[in-house]
């Protein structure tokens, strides 16, 4: 069962969230946070693909503060809008869009133990929500765009953290990663042979590979930290 349901953040802002709930009862719950192109038929099927494996599972649309409605495809004029939208909600005063993020896991915790999973933007807003907001028991970012800048690294995380990284990702340099890795001893980092967006089975750059490897790390790492 999947539909748009309503979030209120802490400052009344009211936003939408695509969830998908299992035929049973939820074993746990996981928060997608979208790419740039926003809550677009891919970021439902990952939503999807979460139910299916028995998880009550949302993506709250982080891009709702700054325009209604987004979403995208992954053509040329698609990427710079989102790159141009992506500006605008980093340009809001804090704490922003991590408000709307921290209402849908407070959301999703009325079923239990609660993990956020994110790709592209949603990676870097992974990396932020495990160590700024409350509530979460595990994170899992994907080639966060950003994550390897100086600011990122010295946060702490909250929760435990696994972070997938591409080796050929013309956005996050190797010595990035590098950084990221000495500063963060306790987050599990694994490494593809593939490119930036390697998940996303819309785009050029999916890897089927790599991301079935993702896959399978990111479910293990979600049923043994939300169990």
């Amino acid at each position: 069962m999947a539909d748009f349901v309503e979030l209120i953040a802490p400052d009344g802002f009211k936003f939408p969230a695509y969830e998908a709930r299992p035929a049973g009862q939820p074993q746990a719950a996981i928060v997608v946070l979208q790419e740039i192109f926003g809550v677009n038929a891919h970021i439902r099927a990952v939503v999807d693909s979460f139910a299916a494996q028995g998880y009550l599972a949302l993506a709250p649309a982080t891009f709702h503060r700054v325009q209604k409605g987004v979403e995208l495809g992954y053509s040329p004029d698609d990427i710079t809008a989102g790159v141009a939208l992506k500006a605008a909600v980093e340009a809001l005063p804090v704490p922003g869009v991590m408000q709307d993020i921290q209402a849908a896991i407070d959301y999703a915790a009325a079923v239990g133990k609660v993990g956020v999973v994110g790709y592209c933007w949603g990676g870097l807003l992974t990396w932020r929500a495990a160590c700024m907001v409350r509530g979460l028991s595990a994170a899992v970012p994907y080639y966060g765009g950003g994550m390897t800048s100086a600011t990122e690294i010295a946060r702490k995380p909250k929760c435990s953290v696994l972070a997938h990284f591409a080796n050929h990702d013309q956005s996050i340099p190797l010595e990035g990663v590098a950084a990221f890795k000495a500063a963060q001893p306790d987050v599990e980092v694994q490494m593809y042979q593939a490119s930036h967006g390697f998940n996303c089975d819309h785009r050029a750059a999916y890897d089927a590979a790599a991301a079935a490897l993702a896959r399978e790390r990111t479910l293990a790492f979600f049923a043994k930290y939300l169990a």
